[in-house]
């Protein structure tokens, strides 16, 4: 196999990752606070012969888009949508997460947790406890949860100075890397009786498949050229050698 066949089977792996981005960005449409991801690429030099170099494609990576999605009124009380920076601190067994998806419930002990039954925290690492019998609860611009009987705590909102560190895990819920501190959301803005939607625009995500399969197929001709290129040199000069 020459040259040319292996840059384009380099580029065929590439988009077949990227189809697989783009399809599972489409099938998270419809998911609160999901964010978009893109695929990396960069142009490979191979080490350059004395007569030329060979370029090759290669995915390094993906790049999430932390663009707002809009927001979606629910009307429930414990539907909370951030607005700018952010992200809830949810408590799980295997450590702290973070979300920006905010649909949140009461579990059995009046707890506010996530639809997962995780805790979601405040803004001093604490759980957040509703009073039984505590009445409608309102939740302020700055995340203050407070009844008629009083301020019952306040949503604690974080930031990351990278969040493209921060690693997408089950639930839409982020890990945050080790070196990666959470900051508090000095002036946090939160919207009760809403949701983030997701920030997916399905035209297009159907436009960028549709443009992937096309070089897909266009390389996969390409391929089968070079090959029946290569197998037509090869019987010739068989040929050649038998007459020979």
């Amino acid at each position: 196999m020459e040259t040319p066949t292996y840059i384009a089977l380099s580029s065929q792996i590439g988009l077949r990752r990227n189809m697989d981005i783009i399809a599972n960005n489409i099938a998270n449409m419809n998911t609160p606070a999901y964010k978009a991801e893109r695929l990396i690429f960069i142009e490979f030099l191979q080490k350059p012969t004395k007569d030329d170099g060979q370029s090759f494609a290669q995915d390094i990576g993906t790049m999430r888009d932390t663009s707002e999605g809009p927001l979606a009124k629910t009307d429930n009380p414990f539907d909370v949508a951030i607005s700018g920076d952010g992200y809830f601190t949810i408590e799980t067994p295997l450590g702290d997460r973070y979300t920006r998806h905010g649909r949140f419930q009461l579990d059995a002990e009046s707890r506010l947790v996530n639809g997962q039954g995780n805790p979601v925290l405040d803004s001093s690492g604490s759980e957040i406890n509703i009073p039984a019998n505590a009445g409608q609860v309102e939740i302020s611009g700055d995340g203050t949860l407070s009844t008629d009987a009083g301020r019952i705590a306040k949503l604690g909102l974080v930031k990351f100075e990278d969040e493209q560190q921060l690693q997408r895990s089950a639930n839409n819920l982020y890990i945050a890397a080790d070196d990666q501190e959470p900051q508090e959301v000095e002036n946090p803005k939160i919207a009760q009786g809403m949701l983030e939607e997701s920030n997916v625009q399905a035209i297009l995500e159907l436009g960028a498949m549709i443009k992937v399969h096309r070089s897909h197929q266009s390389l996969g001709k390409a391929i089968q050229q070079e090959h029946d290129r290569q197998m037509k040199a090869i019987d010739r000069i068989s040929r050649r050698a038998a007459g020979g």
